[in-house]
């Protein structure tokens, strides 16, 4: 189990506390340990109408970034000390930004316009634009398919921005190692990572030179194909033999390399698929995006 300041007696005394004071249904309510870890509070808040944080001293910019991410609506139930009594306060974010957090305690955030329904293919506007060329929401819906998270799987993705920002808001107890080879790309997730307030997103410039070591370890793998590919298989199997890939192309050749690739490194296909989609534009003419192959491998039974 992992340590923490907020044993389960102090969470049960603050939600005695909160229950006491607030209209709310515990029930409903969910609850986010922020000390010491890489946790995102602003999905968490975005998508739940209300949210029990438990966090640490710090965070000075914690209320800005929810204001700065259209959150300046919810509001804050809180108090002004470390333990679940005295009097408590509410205000709206807005009303917040410029204060921090200096003792651990706990507070309730308020989000009646939460969307609580997730959307897998998140519309390519709320993306930063910059340097990067994001796949059509539908593709992306395809690949989180093929790539089945679960909320503490550790991912590498390589050259996918916008596959690292769904990965890491459904591996929320998880890690996303997020390889951008071309420094603009990198400036372009950094931004993506700000905006979305994703706290589990590790940004690399390589595989190379051991970069992963003291990293999480991957067990799956997002590659967009390039003729990095094989040193990319190879340099991800090293740190976990029992990786596991999702390969995303658009080039022939490196389709057609792949079967051998998968056999020399001692894996095998589960499955290659082929995704095409078009749309009807304004002027009720078919437009079509390109349309990329999915090829999974795993690692073969002995």
């Amino acid at each position: 189990m992992d340590e923490t300041i907020f044993s389960n007696e102090v969470i049960l005394a603050w939600l005695k506390y909160f229950s006491d004071h607030v209209d709310v249904n515990l029930a409903t309510l969910k609850m986010l340990d922020i000390t010491g870890r890489n946790k995102n509070l602003i999905p968490a808040v975005m998508s739940n109408r209300a949210v029990l944080v438990f966090t640490d001293a710090g965070h000075p910019d914690i209320f800005y970034d929810m204001w700065s991410a259209d959150l300046g609506d919810c509001v804050i139930w809180y108090n002004e000390g470390s333990d679940p009594s005295g009097p408590m306060k509410h205000d709206k974010v807005a009303d917040m930004i410029n204060r921090g957090i200096n003792a651990s305690a706990a507070m309730l955030i308020l989000n009646p316009g939460a969307v609580t329904n997730y959307q897998v293919g998140i519309e390519n506007s709320r993306f930063s634009p910059g340097s990067v060329q994001y796949v059509c929401r539908e593709v992306r819906a395809v690949i989180m398919n093929k790539l089945n998270l679960g909320d503490q799987d550790n991912i590498c993705v390589i050259s996918g921005e916008s596959i690292a920002v769904e990965a890491a808001m459904i591996a929320a107890e998880g890690s996303v190692i997020a390889v951008e080879y071309d420094r603009r790309d990198r400036t372009t997730m950094q931004c993506n990572i700000d905006k979305f307030g994703l706290n589990n997103v590790i940004i690399v410039e390589s595989l190379e030179g051991g970069i992963l070591d003291g990293l999480p370890v991957p067990n799956i793998a997002f590659i967009v194909g390039s003729s990095r590919i094989d040193r990319e298989i190879k340099s991800l199997l090293a740190v976990n033999p029992s990786m596991n890939f999702v390969v995303y192309t658009l080039d022939f050749e490196v389709l057609t390399s792949l079967p051998a690739l998968i056999r020399e490194n001692g894996l095998q296909r589960t499955e290659a698929i082929r995704v095409e989609v078009s749309r009807v534009n304004s002027k009720n003419l078919m437009e079509p995006f390109p349309s990329p192959w999915l090829v999974s491998a795993r690692r073969a039974a002995e």
